[in-house]
C-alpha cells in the first residue's frame, strides 16, 4: 500500500480528483490531507472521501511538528496541490525527491514567491503570452525551483481574460496530475 499525503490550501478539486482517482485503481492507497487552512474546501472534501485530515499552523511549518507528523506516516509520496506556504526545509532534506507540486504555468516561466493561481493567470495575460500551461516539478528549497517532472502546454488566442486561462489550465491539471503522481509511485 502506498502512502499519499497532500497538501493544500484551498477549494481542494485537485487533492478530491486525485483520490477519486485512485479509489477506482485495483491497488490499494492511504491517503492523508494537510491544509494551514482550517476554513478550506478541501477539508469538507477529504471528510466526504473519509479522507483522514490535519491542520497545521505556520508555526507547525516552522517547528519540527510537521516533520514529525509525516516521520509517522512515512508517506511514499508528498504532493502540494495548491498549497500556498512555502514547504520547509527540514521536511525537503528528510523526504528528498518525494515532494512534488503542480505548478499553474510553465516554469521557469511566472514561477517563485507569490506567483500562484490567478496572479499567474492575469500575468500570463497581461503578457499576451501565446501558451501557458502546467508544470508538475519536485520541490526543493526554493519556490518553483525543483526538477521539472511534467510539463503540458495550453494555446491562448490572447483573447481569453485571467478566469478563462485558470479554466484551460484546471483541466490540464485535473488530466494530468492524478497520472503523473501514479507514474512516480509506479518507478
Amino acid at each position: 500500500m502506498k502512502k499519499i499525503v497532500i497538501f493544500a490550501s484551498g477549494m481542494g478539486t485537485n487533492a478530491q480528483n486525485i483520490v477519486l482517482h485512485f479509489n477506482n485503481s485495483s491497488k490499494l492507497h492511504q491517503f492523508h490531507i494537510f491544509s494551514n487552512n482550517a476554513n478550506a474546501k478541501v477539508i469538507e472534501k477529504a471528510q466526504n472521501l473519509s479522507v483522514p485530515t490535519k491542520i497545521i499552523s505556520k508555526d507547525d511549518l516552522n517547528s519540527d511538528v510537521l516533520l514529525n507528523n509525516l516521520n509517522e506516516i512515512q508517506p511514499d509520496l508528498i504532493v502540494l496541490a495548491g498549497f500556498l506556504l512555502k514547504f520547509p526545509s527540514n521536511c525537503v532534506e528528510a523526504f528528498p525527491n518525494k515532494i512534488i507540486n503542480i505548478h499553474p504555468a510553465l516554469l521557469p516561466k511566472y514561477g517563485g514567491k507569490g506567483m500562484y493561481g490567478m496572479h499567474v493567470h492575469r500575468a500570463v495575460v497581461e503578457n499576451k503570452e501565446s501558451e501557458t500551461g502546467i508544470t508538475i516539478h519536485y520541490v526543493n528549497e526554493n519556490y518553483d525551483e525543483g526538477n521539472i517532472i511534467f510539463q503540458e502546454s495550453v494555446n491562448l488566442t490572447g483573447t481569453e481574460s485571467p478566469e478563462e486561462v485558470a479554466d484551460k489550465i484546471h483541466e490540464l491539471e485535473q488530466m494530468h496530475f492524478p497520472l503523473i503522481i501514479e507514474k512516480i509511485l509506479n518507478q
